[in-house]
């Protein structure tokens, strides 16, 4: 089968890769389709380590051609994910209180095990979330991480109905975000970012407010005009995003870290005591996040923007996301071949 594999250069190759037989408790997916995330950038460029040889993708949806012994949560014909949270133990503290992303074993998708961007992958059966009639699998493919990571990041930051969240950041993870918070939550959204074709998309989306940072000082703003916001999740890489967000939000506020800056921010820990104000990360999201959010997404409350490409554009694809020139989502396309 086609796969694109990480080469010990630092790009990536596609290959034509053999697949072990099934194992206990596991199912085999035709790939429908597998987007193109940022993690898949850091594991090809070796940042999290050598991944050399490893097959990427971890937004991914395929229809199960075969199940392996002991399967019942899946069958022949269904749809299911290949998610960055692969497999967790099953019966550590994390996995038995409804943190198994947190699991100190966990496998993920296309960094400790083979993904998504082949012709077909492996899944643990248990752990493959099916996506529901009506949401067709190139959207779907952007729920697996990017959705279920924005939706996660806002249902953490515990906003209410007509309050207001700021969202710094607005490529693929932040315009997620944006819909998430304006459509199942209710919520009055600020849309934060540098980049103006970013804003203009937030703005047509339904943001409510839109702030270009680099122009402009957003927090001030934020303060000034709904007296700082009630929560704000954070998907930028920059550190002066994560600093700006927690000068943003009101006292009591919750401040939602899901970007990765390569940096340490800067945090003024007498206005977080003397505030309240709470800092916290989240990682993706539980497979019960992932049924949520695939459903919210199949209502139409959240419209993925993607773009299908073949998979032998995947090193282009990387070079474009290096050079901040994408927009939405870039999934290769496995059914037209």
């Amino acid at each position: 089968m086609k796969a694109a594999v990480v080469t010990q250069d630092h790009r990536v190759e596609i290959k034509d890769k053999k697949l072990r037989p099934l194992q206990h408790g596991e199912a085999l997916l035709k790939m429908d389709c597998c987007g193109v995330c940022h993690t898949d950038l850091h594991v090809k460029n070796g940042d999290f380590g050598d991944k050399t040889g490893v097959t990427l993708g971890h937004e991914g949806v395929g229809v199960v051609t075969e199940v392996g012994p002991g399967v019942t949560s899946l069958k022949v014909g269904d749809r299911a994910s290949v998610a960055w949270f692969y497999e967790g133990c099953g019966h550590c503290e994390y996995c038995n209180s409804g943190n198994e992303t947190l699991c100190r074993t966990v496998k993920n998708a296309g960094y400790s095990v083979d993904g998504g961007m082949a012709e077909q992958c492996i899944v643990v059966a248990d752990y493959a979330v099916k996506v529901p009639d009506g949401l067709g699998s190139a959207e779907a493919s952007s729920i697996t991480c990017a959705g279920v990571t924005t939706y996660k990041a806002v249902k953490l930051s515990l906003i209410k109905p007509g309050q207001w969240i700021a969202i710094y950041g607005l490529g693929g993870l932040g315009n997620l975000a944006l819909q998430y918070a304006k459509n199942v939550f209710n919520a009055k959204v600020i849309a934060i970012d540098v980049n103006d074709e970013q804003l203009k998309f937030a703005a047509e989306t339904g943001a409510d407010l839109i702030i270009n940072s680099r122009s402009e000082d957003a927090a001030k703003i934020i303060q000034e005009k709904v007296g700082g916001a009630h929560a704000a999740v954070v998907t930028a890489v920059a550190k002066s995003a994560f600093n700006s967000a927690v000068d943003a939000v009101r006292a009591g506020a919750r401040v939602v870290a899901v970007g990765l800056p390569p940096e340490s921010m800067s945090l003024d820990i007498p206005r977080l005591v003397l505030d309240g104000i709470q800092v916290v990360g989240s990682l993706v999201g539980t497979r019960q996040d992932l049924t949520e959010a695939f459903q919210f997404a199949a209502e139409g409350k959240v419209v993925p923007k993607v773009f299908m490409r073949p998979v032998e554009d995947i090193n282009t694809i990387f070079t474009e996301m290096e050079q901040g020139k994408i927009q939405g989502r870039m999934v290769i396309d496995f059914r037209n071949k």
